[in-house]
Parts: C-alpha cells; sequence; structure tokens
C-alpha cells in the first residue's frame, strides 16, 4: 500500500541522512519513477523532502525535522499504524494526509521501535474481506492473556506453543512457526506453519499459548492479504462441496459470487433476477452465504437447505412476534 511505503521512504532518509532515487528504488522494491511520485506527495503532506543535485546528490529530509505526536504508547501507535494501512483512505483521496498521520505514528514510538513498527504492521491484516466502512468488526471473545501471547511472538518473529483444540476433538499442545494475525467475518485467525505446512488456527480455539526464544522460521516480509487469499482459495478447494441453485437480485450478485467456490451456470429469468447455480464449501457455508443475503435472494435447491433457512427465520420471526394482546 502506498501510505505505507511512504513511511518507509521517510524512514530509510532518516536511516541513510541522503539517498538517490535508484537507491530508494531498489530499497522499495519500485520504479523511479514511482519514488518521484511519493516524494512529490510526501511534500504536498507538509513533510520536509528536499533534492540536492550532481554526483553525490539525492533525496534528503530537512535536518532536525520531527513530527509532533505526543502520549501514544507502543500499542496504541501500533494500532493507528494497522487500522490507517487501508485502501478506504486511497478511495477517498486521503493517501497523502494518511502518509503524513503515519508518519507522526511512526515518530510517536519509542527510538528503539521506530524502524521496525511499518515491519510489525504488516504482520496484522483486518477483516480484508470487507469494507470497515459499512460495517463494525467485533472479533469473537478470546482471553487477553492468550491474544498477548501470541502477538509477542508474531511481532518477535519467535516460535510459539499452542494448546489447541480443533473442532470436535480434544485439545493438545503443537509448536508453530506464526506468521500474522488476521479477522475476518468477526473471527480471529493465526497464519502459521507447522514442520513446514501451512497452518491456520482460529483464535477462539487457542486455550493457552506460551512464546518460546528460539527463532520462528518464516520470511522476513511477508504479503499477509495475499496469504491468505491463497490459504482461503486451497480450504474452498476441498471438503464435501454442495451445489445451490438461486435465484437472486443483480444487485447482490457480486455478494454471492463472492463467497461461493465457484459458478457453475447463470442465466436472467422472466423478472430480471439471476437464476444461478454455485457450489460452496460445505452445508453450513452455503446456510451462512444464503441467510447472509435476506431476502435478495432465494435458495431453489436442495431442499434441506429451503428448509433450514426458513427454520432459522421462523425462529427468529417468533423471537420478535409482538406479545399476545399488545399492539
Amino acid at each position: 500500500m502506498r501510505a505505507d511505503r511512504l513511511v518507509s521512504l521517510v524512514l530509510l532518509l532518516r536511516r541513510h541522512g541522503r539517498l538517490s532515487a535508484t537507491a530508494l528504488a531498489r530499497e522499495l522494491e519500485v520504479s523511479t519513477r514511482t519514488v518521484l511520485r511519493d516524494v512529490e506527495a510526501l511534500s504536498a503532506a507538509g513533510v520536509p523532502v528536499y533534492a540536492e543535485r550532481g554526483r553525490h546528490g539525492g533525496f534528503s529530509l530537512l535536518p532536525g525535522f520531527r513530527t509532533e505526536l505526543t502520549g501514544l504508547n507502543h500499542d496504541e501507535a501500533l494500532a493507528l499504524l494497522v487500522a490507517g494501512s487501508r485502501r478506504g483512505a486511497q478511495a477517498f483521496g486521503l493517501g497523502s494526509a494518511l502518509a503524513s498521520a503515519m508518519l507522526k505514528v511512526v515518530d510517536a514510538l519509542p527510538e528503539g521501535h521506530r524502524d521496525a513498527a511499518v515491519g510489525v504492521a504488516e504482520r496484522l491484516l483486518i477483516d480484508p474481506e470487507t469494507d470497515l466502512l459499512s460495517r463494525r468488526v467485533v472479533v469473537e471473545e478470546v482471553p487477553d492473556a492468550v491474544v498477548a501471547e501470541i502477538r509477542r511472538a508474531v511481532f518477535a518473529g519467535h516460535k510459539l506453543r499452542i494448546h489447541y483444540a480443533a473442532e470436535g476433538q480434544p485439545a493438545r499442545w503443537r509448536t508453530v512457526d506464526p506468521i500474522g494475525l488476521v479477522t475476518v467475518r468477526d473471527q480471529g485467525y493465526l497464519l502459521a506453519t507447522r514442520s513446514g505446512e501451512d497452518r491456520t488456527y482460529r483464535l477462539s480455539r487457542v486455550v493457552a499459548a506460551e512464546e518460546l526464544a528460539e527463532p520462528a522460521q518464516r520470511p522476513d516480509r511477508v504479503d499477509l492479504g495475499r496469504a491468505w487469499q491463497e490459504r482461503g482459495t486451497r480450504f474452498r478447494a476441498g471438503g464435501d462441496q454442495v451445489a445451490v441453485l438461486v435465484l437472486v437480485h443483480p444487485t447482490r450478485r457480486e455478494d454471492l459470487v463472492a463467497t461461493a467456490v465457484a459458478v457453475l451456470a447463470e442465466e436472467v429469468d422472466a423478472d430480471g433476477r439471476l437464476r444461478m447455480e454455485v457450489t460452496f464449501q460445505d452445508p453450513r457455508h452455503a446456510e451462512w452465504a444464503l441467510w447472509q443475503l435476506a431476502a435478495s435472494a432465494e435458495a431453489l435447491a436442495p431442499p434441506w437447505l429451503r428448509a433450514s433457512l426458513h427454520d432459522r427465520a421462523a425462529s427468529i420471526a417468533a423471537r420478535y412476534a409482538p406479545p399476545p394482546g399488545g399492539p
């Protein structure tokens, strides 16, 4: 994301004093043209970056430059960095303002933590499948002590022991190499590897956790969004998939497609609705997906799904029915 890159650019200039556009491009893994655009964005945001021409020229920060922001501790600053690393700022044309704000947050960190701030923020991903402006994210409850221990191991790059209860199984200890933390649809997950194999653990099923002193076997940098997407694709490709025939309003088509494993067939009916045959990972996934679409979709088959949705709706209706004799 550009805001992250702008902060990284400032950190590089602060560390090295002066760097050429070529050197910055190499460090940031972008083109020199991108570096020049980023420097312009920083200048527009009020960051005093200036160019020196000549054989030993390059870009530098104004000597003594430091942003003003006080009162934040390490966890508070990190929380703002993670929350700020969202595509919403770009969508509303606030990319430069976000970069400036993130730089101030980085400056608020203790001296020993500044250079690592951006790398640490990369280890957290908040609801990649949902627009945070349209909903409230409430991650399922997990004991603070457990989450704190997991978070320390993720940030420090240490191996982690977790007492984990897989669905339908008793809890048992296992040692993993933590990669990052993700929240999706109100649920938290630990992305890790175990004996070199990718593993995803639901945080609410971690009974206890212990950070180990041994370094974790993992890459120095990670694209957590891509890692989550790849694991989700592999997960949806397996299991006892079910095919569902559904009528859906055209405005909700993308919502249906986004959660389905695959679209097998699609046509428009006489009323302008889309008649689609899609597959889901399992029956529970199918019921969840159709329930989210509410009255905008109707499951035509299989019969068990219609019955399940009917029973669920009837239960909700009964719960909120007015009392006898009431208005």
